[in-house]
C-alpha cells in the first residue's frame, strides 16, 4: 500500500489535478490490464504515461501510430547478417514494459492487430522464434475522438483488450495556473528522486 502512494505522489509531481484518473490507472497497471485513453490531443496523456514509467523505473517506449507504421515497427523483424549467415532479430518498439502506443486508431488494421496480439499473449514470435514481452508488460494506448481527421473506429473485439477506458479531459482554472506555474521552473522529474 505504502509503494502506491508513493508512486501516485511521483505521478502527481508531473500531472496536476488528474488524481482519480491517476488512481485508476495505477489499479489497473497493479492487476496487470491495459489501459486506453480516449481523449483529445493536448491534455496530457504521453505525460501521464511518461510519469508512470519514471515513477515505476520501468523501461518506457513510446510510438505515434501514423497510416505508415507497419506491424514490424510494433513486433520487431529478422535481418540477414551477412557476416555470421545467421538471421538476427532487431526487437520492434512494444518490447518493453510500458509500451505508450499513441493515436492507435490511426493506423492501420494490421498494425493494431499485430499490437493487440501481443497485449493479449505477452508474447512477440517472429520469423517462428517466440520471445516472451518483459514482466510487468503494460500498454497504455491513446485514441483521438473518432470523428477526428485521420481516425477510425476501433472494433469492439479490439476494444475488449482494454481492461478500462479512460479519459482526462481539460485541466480546470486552477490546474492550469499551477501547469504554468511549474513550466516557468524546473521540469517536474528533474526534482524528484525517481525522476
Amino acid at each position: 500500500m505504502q509503494k502506491a502512494l508513493e508512486i501516485i505522489e511521483e505521478v502527481k509531481k508531473a500531472v496536476v489535478g488528474k488524481n482519480a484518473v491517476i488512481g485508476k490507472m495505477l489499479m489497473v497497471i497493479l492487476a496487470q490490464g491495459h489501459i486506453l485513453l480516449e481523449d483529445i490531443p493536448g491534455v496530457g496523456k504521453t505525460t501521464l504515461a511518461l510519469a508512470f514509467s519514471k515513477a515505476m523505473a520501468l523501461d518506457y517506449r513510446r510510438m505515434q501510430f501514423t497510416p505508415d507504421v507497419m506491424p514490424t515497427d510494433v513486433t520487431g523483424f529478422s535481418v540477414y547478417n551477412k557476416s555470421t549467415g545467421q538471421l538476427e532479430y532487431k526487437p520492434g518498439a512494444a518490447l518493453c514494459n510500458l509500451f505508450l502506443a499513441d493515436e492507435i486508431n490511426r493506423t492501420s488494421s494490421k498494425t493494431q492487430a499485430a499490437l493487440l496480439e501481443v497485449m493479449e499473449e505477452g508474447r512477440i514470435t517472429v520469423d517462428g522464434v517466440t520471445r516472451e514481452t518483459p514482466k510487468p508488460y503494460i500498454v497504455i494506448a491513446t485514441q483521438n475522438p473518432v470523428g477526428s481527421a485521420g481516425t477510425q473506429l476501433l472494433p469492439e473485439s479490439q476494444m475488449d483488450r482494454f481492461m478500462v477506458c479512460l479519459t482526462m479531459g481539460y485541466p480546470k482554472l486552477e490546474d492550469e495556473i499551477e501547469i504554468l506555474r511549474r513550466k516557468q521552473g524546473e521540469i517536474p522529474w528533474n526534482k524528484s528522486k525517481r525522476w
